[in-house]
């Protein structure tokens, strides 16, 4: 069994600790590897080569900062269904879904890359005679990143691209439950010619790890994809050490379906958005939203959709629905059809974990719909992170709306219509980062700014045109090439 290492000033090297852990394949239940359980002192460790490597990696001009994230992207293309592979092994997403995850990692890099030519600040004229006003963009230093497991490859791509195109070195700290898809990236990196020190990797538990580059003040900023309680408490961590925090967290999705939307796509998009990824993702669509008088119809064809899909082996032809990532979130999303049913709503379909034949060794759970589901339910509240989604009834476009409006969270929005009236009103209306008109709740793509509002994020967009302001400080610049004292404000 191969034991892997952690990346430190260039060098793979076993933690401090001494400990490692097995890394399960959540469909079979085999090892796929042996993984160092990295501690406080190896943050510490990394923290400190991050910064020996600054000053050079700052001063490298961005355009060769690009290339390196160019030859990145090249390496990945070459490799790029063995890394699907090792994906859907150590994630359980099905191999086609796992593919498109490696393909977005490509064109993140790509686009940032290309941003080691722009990295654009802005010119303004002065109010006085003879002086010039700019802004540049410099580096923060050294930013420490913190990612999830749903998204072991493309989400790191998001994060460290524009931090690395930036001028900023890093600390780089994945999911403990898929640490090879990482520690592939990070070789890929390293291969491509980044240097010593800029780029640094410790796998190792959250509550260690992660909880020390979240307050260690040698982290100048800090980017985190997870659960809104775990957001939460990096925020306050980074708030303490006034540095910069960009957090990318929860959502309760809605997919809203009016009277006049297109019914098949509506039906085709909410299969997709609801238990892609075996709803395993924060843009999943987990509230369908139906207006009164497509409601039964809806219900019926969708029904009999769900009841097709096929569970299992992400390597498997045909399958939908992966494994859940690991026990314990398997007994979480039970425990949430468990407190659906004890509220009232109706359980449709599914609702049961697999656990014969195929399923016996992996983490399987039936593709679920509830029906009847009123917004104060917590099946409509909370986010339950599986292949679970509730179907409710609104009486119009404008109670839609309000319904959709009606959780915590304020992530990704959809609805189906052919008025564009309600298209534009909707997209005025629905309070979330994201808004989708007759696609699903899903569906990032890498140019677009990602982000959302309320318990969902504090401000900050990954991807995109605004990918580089959360790894960058802004400057602005005076240049009075008058050759004499001028006050602004001040009249003379």
């Amino acid at each position: 069994m191969k034991v892997y290492k952690i990346l430190i000033d260039g060098k793979w090297v076993s933690s401090r600790t001494g400990e490692t852990y097995k890394n399960i394949n959540p469909a079979t239940g085999k090892t796929l590897g042996i993984f160092q359980k990295g501690g406080r002192e190896d943050v510490r460790e990394a923290l400190k080569s991050a910064w020996r490597a600054f000053p050079k990696w700052r001063d490298t001009p961005a355009p060769a900062r690009g290339e390196i994230l160019f030859r990145a992207a090249s390496i990945i293309e070459k490799g790029k269904r063995e890394l699907a592979r090792t994906l859907t092994q150590e994630n359980g997403k099905n191999l086609e879904e796992s593919q498109g995850e490696v393909q977005e990692g490509i064109d993140t890099l790509k686009y940032l890359g290309g941003e080691g030519r722009r990295l654009l600040g802005e010119t303004m004229p002065s109010e006085l005679k003879n002086k010039f006003c700019m802004t540049i963009r410099q580096p923060i230093g050294v930013v420490g990143l913190i990612t999830p497991w749903n998204f072991p490859f493309s989400i790191p791509c998001w994060k460290l691209a524009p931090a690395l195109v930036s001028g900023n070195t890093v600390v780089f700290k994945p999911a403990s439950d898929t640490p090879l898809t990482a520690i592939k990236l990070g070789e890929i990196l390293m291969q491509a010619g980044l240097p010593p020190g800029v780029l640094n990797l410790v796998t190792g538990p959250g509550s260690t790890a992660g909880e020390e580059l979240a307050v260690n003040p040698m982290s100048r900023a800090t980017s985190f994809t997870g659960s809104t309680q775990v957001g939460r408490d990096v925020y306050i961590k980074g708030a303490q050490k006034l540095c910069r925090v960009g957090l990318e967290m929860g959502g309760k999705n809605a997919e809203i379906v009016l009277r006049d939307a297109n019914l098949e796509l509506a039906l085709e998009g909410a299969v997709w958005g609801a238990f892609g990824t075996s709803g395993q993702r924060c843009t999943a669509t987990s509230r369908i939203i139906l207006e009164r008088p497509i409601k039964e119809e809806f219900t019926r064809k969708f029904l009999r959709m769900v009841k097709k899909i096929k569970t299992g082996n992400g390597f498997q032809k045909g399958v939908l629905v992966g494994p859940i990532i690991n026990q314990g979130q398997t007994e979480k999303i039970l425990g949430y059809i468990k407190t659906g049913r004890e509220e009232g709503a109706r359980l449709l379909t599914g609702g049961k974990r697999l656990s014969t034949g195929n399923f016996k060794r992996g983490f399987f759970i039936e593709p679920t719909v509830f029906g009847d589901v009123k917004p104060e339910m917590r099946v409509a509240q909370e986010e339950i992170f599986g292949p679970v989604v509730c179907l409710m009834e609104a009486r119009d476009f404008g109670d839609a709306i309000r319904i959709a409006n009606s959780t915590s969270y304020g992530l990704s929005l959809s609805i189906y219509t052919r008025d564009v009236s309600k298209s534009f009103r909707a997209i005025d209306k629905l309070e979330s980062g994201i808004v989708y008109i007759n696609s699903p709740t899903i569906g990032a793509e890498v140019h677009v700014p990602f982000g959302g509002i309320k318990n969902t994020g504090n401000g900050s967009r990954e991807a995109g045109t605004t990918a580089i302001e959360e790894f960058t400080e802004l400057k602005s610049v005076f240049v009075d090439y008058s050759d004499k004292l001028q006050k602004a404000q001040i009249d003379v």
